[in-house]
């Protein structure tokens, strides 16, 4: 005795497949996991810190840092009820986003400032997940930010950097052992934390030497009439304020 199988059962194997994934992703991200010994959380905010003051590490991770300060003024642009044109980002680390609204208002003024304290809040975000335990849940969840920026890249550079980092992310969360997911986890947002700060002191080097004048401070300060150190001053004190809480949050440290 045979029965013929109809075709319609036989197409729903691979929708059956993804489904299967889809699931396991979803456990993996929303289950909690064992906090790491202190020596591994201290370590990788070690290897951090070192990948942000080493000049040749840093030029290369600093594209990490860029994709989050234009995906941040994206944000912020869509928030304030402006329209996203699109988001570019450069091989010298540079970016740009265009938008479309009012050339002055809340809204502007949200969009400008959002970048260079946008690593730090992503990072901030990040390490308070990491109390929470899902350290695999924060990889899955910059899988799918990425993939939602990838709609907005621009330029093929820019395609080029978030495919690559979105890659290695997939391979992490789906290919490694749940200890080494969770020292990435800790890895990147030590590097969140800590990259933020950088670029605003070279933000200030530069505009002391008459090279920033179209920076974001700079155009805040058309925007507000309140000088663009001012500005350059609040990006420093947010991105230290998100370390120092966020560190807190990592370390198990009351502030």
């Amino acid at each position: 005795m045979w029965r013929m199988i109809p075709a319609a059962t036989s197409s729903a194997g691979p929708f059956a497949a993804i489904g299967d994934v889809l699931g396991t992703i979803w456990t993996n991200a929303v289950t909690p996991v064992d906090p790491p010994s202190n020596v591994m959380v201290l370590g990788m905010c070690a290897i951090a810190l070192v990948v942000v003051l080493f000049r040749p590490l840093w030029h290369v991770t600093r594209h990490v840092i860029t994709i989050a300060h234009e995906a941040s003024h994206g944000l912020a642009a869509l928030f304030t009820g402006r329209k996203l044109e699109g988001i570019r980002l450069h091989s010298d680390t540079s970016g740009l986003t265009v938008s479309r609204g009012k050339p002055r208002g809340p809204g502007m003024v949200i969009t400008a400032f959002a970048g260079y304290v946008g690593p730090g809040i992503i990072g901030l975000g990040a390490a308070w997940l990491l109390k929470l335990g899902y350290a695999v849940g924060l990889l899955w969840l910059l899988v799918a930010l990425l993939a939602l920026l990838l709609l907005q890249i621009r330029n093929w550079f820019g395609l080029w950097s978030i495919l690559v980092s979105g890659t290695a992310l997939v391979f992490v969360t789906w290919f490694l052992e749940p200890t080494v997911q969770s020292a990435v986890a800790y890895a990147v947002t030590w590097f969140l934390l800590l990259g933020a700060v950088r670029p605003v002191f070279e933000l200030q080097i530069q505009r002391s030497r008459g090279r920033a004048r179209t920076s974001d401070a700079d155009m805040l300060a058309r925007l507000t009439g309140v000088a663009g150190l001012f500005w350059v001053s609040m990006f420093l004190l947010v991105t230290l304020g998100a370390l120092a809480l966020g560190g807190a949050w990592i370390l198990g440290v009351a502030l």
